[in-house]
């Protein structure tokens, strides 16, 4: 039986901005990255010892009511780096081009980890060279939201670089978006570091992965910690 993995799938305005859905994250990252996901001979039953881990990840509960994140105003989508949550979860989410999904991948263990282990991660479509559209008037903003997004249902967003202002709420929530989506912990500069709170992984944290190779090393300390990792649409 075919497993389909859920990744939410977030497309850009200007290329830096977008609004997640769900697909699979093999049919996602192209049928190159497709063509190399295969098992891991002696390893294919017990997949996650390929990936260092001691044991499976557990299964993310399912939320039996989707926690009210907070509004940033009147009107307006909250802005959310940390979820609000008692079950022990946290929230991974990428940039494509660390993963690779818009094109050869970087590292092509990438599409197998995700496949393997069955994980949901976020991936979100930057472009690193355009810069920030914040501060932009809003009928350019609400132009790149809008005009850019796959399907009605998108519900997601992460401003570029993490920047926004009352003008990209105001837009957002006209393009139906529901939150804006950025992190309290980060991989990026190659450890974990935290933009604010606890120096520690805690239940609900949202999780900026990069690059993919930390992913497994990223792991390893989720599941020393007692957490595992949950689908950000179930609680957002």
């Amino acid at each position: 039986m075919r497993v389909r993995v859920p990744v939410a799938v977030v497309l850009a305005a200007t290329l830096l901005t977008g609004c997640a859905q769900s697909v699979d994250p093999i049919e996602r990252l192209g049928k190159k990255a497709a063509q190399r996901v295969h098992p891991h001979g002696p390893t294919r039953e017990q997949p996650y010892r390929h990936w260092g881990l001691t044991a499976p990840l557990a299964p993310a509960p399912t939320p039996s009511l989707r926690p009210a994140a907070r509004s940033a105003g009147p009107g307006l989508p909250p802005v959310v780096d940390h979820v609000r949550t008692r079950d022990r979860v946290v929230f991974l989410t990428y940039d494509d081009h660390a993963t690779g999904a818009r094109q050869e991948p970087r590292d092509p263990r990438f599409a197998d980890l995700v496949r393997e282990l069955r994980l949901p991660v976020t991936v979100f479509p930057t472009a690193p060279e355009r810069g920030h559209f914040a501060g932009l008037p809003y009928a350019a903003q609400r132009t790149e939201i809008c005009g850019h997004r796959p399907r009605p249902n998108s519900r997601l967003l992460r401003p570029p670089y993490g920047t926004y202002d009352t003008t990209t709420r105001r837009a957002a929530a006209d393009c139906g978006v529901s939150a804006l989506v950025l992190w309290r912990a980060s991989t990026t500069t190659g450890t974990l570091t935290y933009a604010r709170g606890e120096h520690r992984l805690t239940p609900g944290d949202i999780v900026q992965v990069g690059p993919a190779d930390s992913t497994a090393r990223l792991l390893r300390g989720i599941q020393q910690r007692g957490l595992t990792v949950g689908r950000l649409e179930d609680y957002l």
